[in-house]
């Protein structure tokens, strides 16, 4: 009887060799899991996964970062690309280079989007203890900074033995790969642990391909379902970002097309239909249109598919006001198909879409019903023409401007990519989404800091598509760093750097809360204490050109429409700087159509604050349990 075959590893040199091996398929389409793997070197895993890394060549390419936390952010931007299917590891030191990467992994498993974090990790063998950066726990000698990472990743493990790697990285692999339980997957990996050596069986290294299904919904369920829709008069459909991740969005075209179905958009699902498909009425919730509100509170049937319902979805629990409203919940997580006592189709989004479109095909809502919504889809509209729209060129635009001139520019190949600050509601009621993956809000976490990592990532995904990061001043400040990373990687992108001096978006909400914008604008401390409304000198512009940018410096919509036009032909990492009016023309649904619960003190001195609370009581009021 022959022996089996082996080969002699260590346990770094094994995982990368593992990984270059890993596939996905859907559709009968093969993709790579691991794209590549990102990494910061330090004790802990220069001398391990560094190695390991070095002698594998292309096998599995290395990207090198500045920020542990933009790395995750970048290989999160990749996956969503990829529509989860492929996604890329990150790999750091053991001390401040691991928990860096706590908050990336957050907004990863948040958003259900995969990255894989290989963080290096202390001796297993205590050859000394303490070693540097090792937090020591008096009452847990088991424990290290890498188990900050144990809530916020979908699974965590900590490799202490070469052999315990085999089913370790196979869990792993497996949760990357399934549409449920995807997000941050964490292998803590002990340095000395890395470097040690083992007999792997050949198997480890073989071809494995992870499918990834296509549930159907059940049939009683999807019965359910049909009888529901055929009842409703106001039907609303809500696309969320599982209609991308399924591939989704043809099945939902035609399921809009069949039925005339209105459908409304979470931060996620934008662009799930084109901006200007008859059934598409813009964004829903805090951020949405006045047409898909308004629909809302009147539908008698909301029909989710892939949304999770979080409160900017809901209006914090105020927006779906009908008596008797229904809720019917396509989703493949049964967490998100049970929420707000839905009807719960557990199914993939593209399979669910398509069994109930097989079941209404003679079904349509009332022409009253869609001539109605049509209507106030155009007046809609044309106020987003009127917001774009700026007096004349000679003028410095307001941010809803910059936003007119890029829409004016770009095709349905250009990606935009925003997460924090004002933009996002902007965007959200807004831009005209042309493709399904065009618009990229990172909205679950809403990170500060997300969006140039992201463009970097997207880029590697989809190399031939302009790409565009919008980013505030704020945003900017929090992780301008991975610039160096986009011009050493010659990985062109445009960043647009809108700078109003300050934290914009939440100024607005200190405001209506009765902060009064305490804390929220950039000003000069005087001698006195007291602040001065005087901006303060700094010019990002040159700072982003320090970091090897192009920058274009753009003072009027005329400047910036030249400017735009420049930087998406252009062939290397290009920043249009432009300082925006703080007026701004946002149209906007009627507040009590779109509240968002942010609690006020309860009692206070102040004026404003007093005010604000007794606001905040009146919305409150129409907050309710779907049940």
């Amino acid at each position: 009887m022959n022996a089996p075959t082996t080969r002699r590893r260590t346990v770094a040199q094994a995982l990368v060799e593992f990984l270059a091996h890993q596939y996905t398929e859907r559709d009968g389409r093969r993709h790579r899991l691991i794209g590549a793997c990102w990494g910061i070197f330090g004790h802990g895993n220069v001398a391990g996964l560094g190695q390991a890394l070095l002698e594998s060549g292309e096998a599995l390419p290395y990207l090198q970062g500045r920020n542990e936390q933009a790395m995750v952010h970048a290989a999160v931007g990749y996956a969503r690309q990829c529509d989860r299917l492929s996604a890329q590891a990150v790999t750091t030191s053991i001390g401040p280079g691991a928990t860096n990467l706590v908050t990336g992994a957050a907004l990863a498993t948040v958003n259900r989007l995969p990255v894989l974090l290989l963080p290096g990790d202390v001796f297993a063998t205590r050859p000394a203890d303490p070693v540097l950066q090792q937090l020591e726990v008096p009452h847990a000698g088991d424990v290290s900074v890498n188990d900050a990472l144990r809530p916020v990743s979908r699974y965590f493990d900590r490799v202490t033995r070469p052999e315990a790697l085999i089913p370790a990285a196979l869990q792993a692999m497996r949760v990357l790969a399934d549409p449920v339980d995807t997000g941050a997957v964490t292998l803590a990996l002990p340095q000395d642990v890395q470097a040690e050596a083992y007999d792997w069986p050949e198997e480890f290294f073989a071809d494995r391909v992870w499918r990834v299904p296509r549930p159907a919904p059940d049939a009683e369920a999807l019965a359910e379902a049909v009888r529901l829709i055929r009842a409703a008069r106001r039907p609303l459909l809500i696309a969320g970002g599982g209609v991308h991740h399924a591939e989704a969005e043809d099945a939902l075209r035609e399921f809009a097309g069949a039925t005339g179905i209105p459908v409304a958009s979470t931060q996620a699902g934008k662009g799930s239909l084109r901006h200007d498909h008859p059934a598409d009425v813009g964004g829903i919730g805090h951020t949405g249109t006045a047409t898909a509100d308004a629909l809302a509170r009147e539908a008698d049937l909301v029909i989710g598919v892939g949304t999770r319902y979080t409160d900017f979805t809901t209006a914090s629990s105020t927006l779906f006001a009908a008596p008797g409203v229904r809720f019917v919940n396509l989703n493949i997580a049964a967490f998100d198909s049970h929420k707000l006592g839905a009807t719960a189709l557990v199914a993939d989004a593209r399979a669910g879409l398509e069994a109930l479109g097989a079941e209404l095909s003679s079904h349509r809502v009332a022409p009253a019903y869609e001539e109605g919504y049509t209507a106030a889809k155009q007046e809609w509209e044309r106020r987003v023409d009127a917001a774009y729209a700026a007096p004349d060129d000679s003028v410095r635009p307001s941010q809803t401007q910059v936003l007119g001139v890029l829409d004016a520019l770009v095709d349905d190949t250009d990606v935009v990519i925003n997460a924090a600050g004002s933009l996002p509601g902007d965007l959200h009621k807004l831009w005209r989404a042309r493709s399904r993956r065009q618009y990229h809000l990172e909205y679950g976490y809403s990170c500060m800091g997300y969006e140039i990592p992201a463009a970097i990532g997207v880029r590697l995904a989809a190399p031939g598509r302009p790409v565009w990061a919008l980013v505030g001043d704020g945003t900017y400040l929090m992780n301008p760093t991975e610039i160096v990373t986009a011009v050493q990687e010659s990985l062109p992108f445009t960043l647009v750097l809108l700078q109003n001096h300050g934290y914009a978006s939440i100024g607005g909400l200190s405001e209506q809360t009765g902060g009064e914008r305490f804390g929220t604008a950039y000003r000069f401390r005087a001698g006195d204490g007291t602040y001065t409304g005087a901006p303060l000198p700094v010019d990002l512009a040159a700072n982003a050109a320090s970091l090897g940018m192009h920058v274009i410096r753009a003072g009027t919509v005329a400047e910036l429409r030249a400017a735009l036009g420049e930087a998406r032909g252009a062939k290397r990492p290009t920043c249009v700087y432009v300082e925006t009016e703080t007026a701004d023309t946002v149209p906007g649904a009627p507040q009590a159509q779109a509240w968002w619960d942010v609690p006020v003190a309860e009692t206070a001195t102040r004026p404003a604050a007093v005010a604000a609370r007794q606001a905040y009581d009146r919305q409150a009021a129409g907050r309710r349990r779907h049940l």
